[in-house]
């Protein structure tokens, strides 16, 4: 939806730019008094594969920003799915991350992590002032990479191509599809006091079926990753997106996240006490299980 050109007020700025769905990085270096520096990066790409060249974009606000700018060598790490950890490791600025962390040197001395998808080493070509980065552009003296799904990011969290596609292919009989509906701090509900709902039938994959429903209702949302994919004591599968209203929903029931009112226990409730928990945390999970006991899988969410 085109809402028109607006001037460039930060947080809304950042939100469109979110928008954009990318991979995830970490980038390393070496201080000129050999300490170790890295941080994580979604503003990696390819620039030009005869010379090959690639550029990273340092923020003036981290505090190795001065030892990037004086580097002569740097490595890329691109996350594979399921390093979301490491991810959040390295967008935290306090600890000895390095020692959490497992990783080895390339050729220059420069950390690259284990697990990863993909790892270029470089040397920096050029270097430019932009605003309040600056843009590391880095020839690649060499790389590698595996056959796994790289890690994504979109919307101020993480995704897994992987996990989506499992979901959708989820029998579709005897299978309901939810969405957790999250607006202005508030979960908003069906004027019955339940998470909106149905029962997938034909074809149609849970998130195109719940569009649909949505739509229907005359509720305009955005819908986000899985949240939670589970069996319940009927044997119904439950599959639960995430979801973000573009405002208040007419014919729905907000209900507050800080501090959630007391409810009827079940796996509804279940649900609605996680969402609140890592709704203040800002550091979404998925539940694989059934409606008692399940995995805890680590992701992020907007």
């Amino acid at each position: 939806k085109v809402t028109g050109v607006q001037t460039c007020a930060l947080p809304i700025f950042r939100t469109a730019f979110g928008r954009f769905m990318t991979g995830v990085t970490i980038v390393t270096a070496s201080s000129p008094e050999g300490q170790r520096i890295g941080f994580t990066a979604n503003s990696f790409t390819s620039v030009s594969l005869d010379p090959p060249l690639l550029l990273v974009c340092p923020g003036r606000h981290l505090s190795s920003f001065d030892s990037f700018a004086r580097a002569t060598h740097f490595a890329v790490s691109v996350l594979a799915e399921g390093q979301e950890a490491l991810s959040n490791t390295f967008a935290r600025s306090k600890g000895d991350r390095f020692a959490e962390t497992a990783w080895e040197v390339d050729a220059q001395g420069n950390a690259l992590f284990l697990g990863r998808a993909a790892g270029f080493s470089c040397g920096v070509e050029q270097r430019f002032d932009a605003g309040d980065h600056m843009i590391l552009m880095g020839k690649v003296l060499s790389y590698d990479h595996r056959d796994v799904p790289g890690l994504g990011y979109a919307g101020g969290g993480y995704f897994s191509l992987t996990k989506e596609r499992q979901a959708e292919r989820a029998a579709l009989q005897d299978t309901l599809a939810s969405v957790v509906l999250e607006y202005d701090g508030k979960v908003w509900l069906t004027a019955e006091g339940a998470l909106p709902t149905l029962r997938l039938t034909g074809q149609a994959g849970a998130r195109s079926a719940l569009k649909d429903h949505l739509a229907a209702l005359g509720i305009d949302a955005r819908l986000g990753p899985v949240y939670s994919i589970y069996d319940d004591e009927q044997g119904l599968h439950h599959i639960v997106l995430r979801g973000k209203l573009a405002g208040p929903a007419g014919g729905m029931r907000p209900l507050p996240l800080d501090p959630l009112p007391q409810l009827t226990p079940g796996p509804q409730t279940d649900i609605l006490t996680r969402f609140a928990t890592e709704y203040r945390q800002q550091n979404f999970t998925l539940y694989v299980g059934s409606a008692d006991r399940g995995e805890i899988h680590e992701t992020q969410g907007d």
